[in-house]
Order: structure tokens, then sequence, then C-alpha cells
């Protein structure tokens, strides 16, 4: 009797144990990635404070430059790249569609890091639209989990994926550059989590074709459309932190982002071809229900807890209690 290799035995249907290994990177990831929003969200705040002018139109190029010099910025930048390390690790290890969607880990997280940072209670609106992405993404991943086969990515696939971020990043730009002093938060983190999504989809390709010996000039142009896609996603996160809160940008960046991207992973590199119809439904109906609680989130953010948060971040102070009494937060390792 022969004795499968350990690469070969399921833990699930579609996933090996050494493909499961993606998961915990992922999850660790999730964890660099909402305490980098934090400290950039601080940051951010910071900046348009010292500046007396609000970037919520659009961050201008010394709001930037002066991002570079504040170092709770620096310190959040550097856990998101930790975060980027953490996913593209995983994605050596796992498909996209099983790894991606578990970055809404970091939303449960940010949420809760705000709402203690301003000494508040979760609403239950926001309790509901938090649990709706979780339940919405958890599901997702299940399904994924359970029918996702990776592949040796094509030419032909390639080239797909690079049209369609051409077309999204040509869509994007020009509604920024006329509707700019009209964007709010949610624009911004829309498009971030679009772009972000591509993102991850030519990082998972490139990983992809190296694995299987194909690296030359395609792979070579997705390398470049995924460092110039990274520059405009990221600008449009910075825009969405001085436009709202730390859990706003992360719940777009952990729902939208997964989203397009697995669409991307199911539509375009043939990640989902063995699944049956039944799992394509339960596809759309979690997504629906993830994307469903971006948009209630949203929806019950109040002016009086964005400011609060904005407070929080440039003074390092809590809100008031329901008596009227001001509660200062517990000392900062950094308050920059």
């Amino acid at each position: 009797m022969t004795i499968a290799p350990l690469s070969d035995l399921a833990v699930l249907p579609g996933l090996s144990p050494v493909q499961m290994i993606g998961i915990p990177l992922a999850l660790i990831g999730a964890v660099f990635l909402s305490l980098g929003a934090m400290y950039q969200h601080r940051g951010v705040s910071k900046v348009e404070a010292a500046s007396g002018t609000s970037g919520a139109a659009g961050l201008n190029l010394k709001h930037l430059l002066a991002l570079l010099s504040r170092p709770s910025w620096v310190i959040g930048t550097a856990m998101l790249g930790l975060a980027v390390v953490m996913q593209l690790s995983s994605f050596v290890f796992s498909p996209i569609i099983v790894v991606q969607p578990l970055g809404v880990v970091s939303l449960l997280l940010t949420t809760l890091l705000t709402a203690r940072a301003i000494r508040q209670r979760l609403p239950n609106v926001k309790i509901f639209a938090v649990a709706l992405c979780i339940i919405g993404v958890g599901a997702f991943v299940t399904v994924a989990a359970l029918f996702a086969k990776e592949r040796a990515i094509s030419d032909e696939q390639v080239a797909t994926v690079l049209v369609l971020l051409a077309v999204v990043v040509v869509v994007f730009g020009t509604a920024f550059f006329f509707l700019r002093k009209r964007f709010k938060a949610l624009i911004y983190v829309l498009g971030a989590g679009v772009i972000y999504g591509f993102v991850a989809t030519l990082a998972k390709i490139t990983i992809n074709r190296i694995q299987h010996d194909n690296f030359e000039w395609l792979t070579l142009i997705c390398l470049v459309a995924l460092l110039v896609a990274t520059g405009v996603g990221g600008y449009f996160v910075q825009n969405a932190y001085a436009s709202g809160p730390p859990d706003m940008v992360i719940a777009g960046l952990t729902v939208i982002d997964p989203i397009i991207a697995v669409g991307i992973a199911i539509a375009v590199l043939g990640e989902a071809n063995a699944a049956p119809w039944y799992a394509f439904l339960m596809f759309v109906v979690s997504g629906a229900i993830a994307v469903t609680g971006v948009f209630v989130l949203e929806r019950g953010q109040t002016d009086a807890e964005v400011e609060a948060v904005r407070r929080n971040a440039v003074e390092g102070r809590g809100t008031q209690d329901a008596q009227g009494h001001r509660h200062d937060t517990e000392a900062r390792v950094i308050e920059q």
C-alpha cells in the first residue's frame, strides 16, 4: 500500500495540510492591518490639525510630505508593510479565495479598538453592521475552502486582469479628478477596496507564475502594475482616513477588497471551476450580506463619532460619558 504525500492529503475538499498554512499567516496579517490603520489614521489626523486644512477633498502634496515626518504614520505604514508580507506569504501556500477574505478579522479588532479609544459603547447599528460583515465573509471563505482549486495561470488570464485593472484605475481616477470635492469616505473606501482587490490578485498571479517557472515579460508587467495600483490605492486610503474613522476604512478594505479579489479568482482565474452551482449561489448571497454590512456601518456613523475619533487621534482624549464626565484615554506607548 502506498502512502500519499502530505501535500496530497486534503484536510478540507480542495485544501491540503500545506495549503492550510496560509490561513494563520493571513490572520496574523489581519492583526497588523488593524494596528497599522489605527496609527496611520492618527498620523493623517495630526497632519490635518497641524496644517489647519482638511484633506477630505483630497490630500495635497504638502499633506503627503508632512505624513513622512509624522512618527505615528510611519509606524502605521511599517505595520501595514508587515500585513502585506503576511498576506503575500499566505498566497504562497493557499488559494486567494481562501485567505484573502480572512482580513475581515481586522474589522472586528479595529472597531473594538476605536470604541475603546473614545470610551464609547458600540451602538447596536455598528454591532449589527460588523456582524453582517463577519457572517458574510465567514460564509464566503467556508464555501471557498471547500471547493477552491488552484491551477497555473495562463497568459490570457493575466492579460484580462491587467485590462480590467486599467479600466478601474481610469474610472476612479476620472471620478476623483472631477468629483473630489464631493467625495465622502465611502467613495474613497470603495475605490481603495476595489483597487486593492486587484493588487492582491496581481500579487497572487506573480507568485503563481514564479512557482510554475513562468517569470517573463508579462509577469514583469504584472509586478509593475501591482506597484502602481498599490500607490493609487494607498492614496485613496489616506484620503479615506481624512474623511472618516479607521473602522470605516478597514470595513471597505476587508470586505470590498476580498470580494473583488475572489470575484476575479472565480471569473477569470478559474479557482472555483470545480464548484457546484449552489456554491456560486452561496458566493453571491454571502458576498451581498458582507457588502450590506459595509453600507450599514457607513450609515451608522454619526458626525459626533467621527469628530470624537479625530479628536482622540489629535489630542489623545476620550469623549464624555452618559453623565457628562470627560475621560482621558489610557497612556499611549507613543503619542505623536
